[in-house]
C-alpha cells in the first residue's frame, strides 16, 4: 500500500474513532466497533494502531506539523509572531477552522486518560522536532538548554491555545477569538518572557 493510501486510511480510522468516542464514550467503544464502522477487520485496524486511543493520533498532529514547517522558515531577524503574521500563517482566511470533531477530541483529552496520554505524547514528539529545527536555525545542538526551553515553551503555548479553544466555557470568555487569535496571544506571552536563543 502506498504511503498516501496509508495516510488516508489512518485519517479515516481517526475520524471514525472520534465519532464513536463522542457518541458512545471511550470506555464503551472497542477496536471492533471502530473497525466495523469502516468495514475493515479488527486485525487490519491493529496493523495501523496499537490501541483504540492511539487511533486519534493523526488528527492531533496536523497543526504541529504545520508549525514545524513555519519554524523551518523563521528568519533570525524576526520574532516568531512577526514571522507568522508576515507569512500569513495566522490569517483567518488561510487557516481552516478546527472541525467539530477536532474540538470534541481535544476536549475529551481533559477527561479521558488514554486520550490525554496520546495528546501529551504527540506534543512530546513535536517538541523534539521543534528543538531540532530551532537548533539548526541558531547553529546549536538540540540539547542546548536555551533551545530545549524555547522548544518546550512554544510547544506548551500551542497546546494551551488548542485546549482553551476547545473548551466551550473558555471560548465564551475569550469572546470572538478563533484558534489563530489564541495561538498569536499565547506566542506573544512566550515572547514576553523568552529571550534570544543563545548558548
Amino acid at each position: 500500500m502506498s504511503d498516501r493510501r496509508k495516510h488516508v486510511m489512518r485519517t479515516q480510522i481517526a475520524r471514525a474513532a472520534v465519532e464513536l468516542f463522542t457518541a458512545k464514550g471511550v470506555s464503551a467503544t472497542t477496536g471492533d466497533d471502530i473497525a466495523h464502522e469502516l468495514g475493515i477487520s479488527t486485525r487490519t485496524l491493529w496493523r495501523y494502531f496499537p490501541s483504540k486511543e492511539s487511533c486519534v493520533r493523526p488528527l492531533l498532529t496536523g497543526g504541529l506539523d504545520l508549525m514545524t514547517e513555519r519554524l523551518r522558515t523563521w528568519p533570525p531577524e524576526l520574532s516568531l509572531t512577526d514571522h507568522l503574521e508576515r507569512s500569513g500563517a495566522l490569517a483567518k482566511d488561510t487557516e481552516a477552522p478546527p472541525t467539530a470533531s477536532m474540538i470534541d477530541l481535544i476536549r475529551m483529552t481533559r477527561t479521558e486518560p488514554g486520550l490525554r496520554a496520546v495528546w501529551l505524547d504527540v506534543h512530546h514528539s513535536a517538541e523534539e522536532v521543534f528543538a531540532q529545527v530551532m537548533a539548526a536555525r541558531a547553529g546549536l545542538t538540540p540539547d542546548t538548554l536555551s533551545v530545549r526551553v524555547g522548544a518546550a515553551t512554544i510547544n506548551v503555548a500551542l497546546r494551551v491555545a488548542a485546549e482553551r479553544f476547545a473548551d466551550r466555557e473558555d471560548r465564551d470568555e475569550d469572546g470572538d477569538q478563533d484558534m489563530a487569535d489564541l495561538i498569536h496571544a499565547a506566542l506573544e506571552v512566550v515572547e514576553d518572557g523568552l529571550g534570544p536563543i543563545t548558548r
